[in-house]
């Protein structure tokens, strides 16, 4: 079984950082996508980033494009999503997801999900 574990959010002023762990267990991922996704209150939830495994590619949605980066440590599972020049409208509450093969912008392909870590942003 899947087990996906996030971490690394919290509170921070606008124009900040953050950087979010997700740590994947219970499988080999050589051949899964992995990719986080964000829910706000009263909103549906919204790709953020993807990094598939095999092959290797990335991508990010274009609301947070040049600001979150999303990286990979292939030895431990685990993938990072780094946000920069954070703004209010980054609150929201951040998934992890995984995958067997491509990765995916639409979360209904998604197979496997964390708990979600919160973050808020304030001026």
């Amino acid at each position: 079984q899947v087990q996906l574990q996030e971490s690394g959010g919290g509170d921070v002023q606008a124009g900040g950082s953050l950087r979010l762990s997700c740590a994947a267990s219970g499988r080999t991922f050589d051949a899964y996508a992995l990719a986080w996704f964000r829910q706000a209150p009263g909103k549906e939830r919204e790709f953020v980033a993807v990094r598939s495994f095999s092959p290797t590619s990335a991508s990010v949605a274009e609301s947070v494009k040049g600001r979150f980066t999303i990286s990979r440590n292939n030895a431990e599972n685990t993938i990072y999503l780094q946000m920069n020049s954070l703004k209010p409208e980054d609150t929201a509450v951040y998934y992890c997801a995984a995958r067997y093969g491509l990765g995916y912008t639409d979360a209904k392909r998604y197979t496997d999900w964390g708990q979600g870590t919160q973050v808020t942003v304030s001026w």
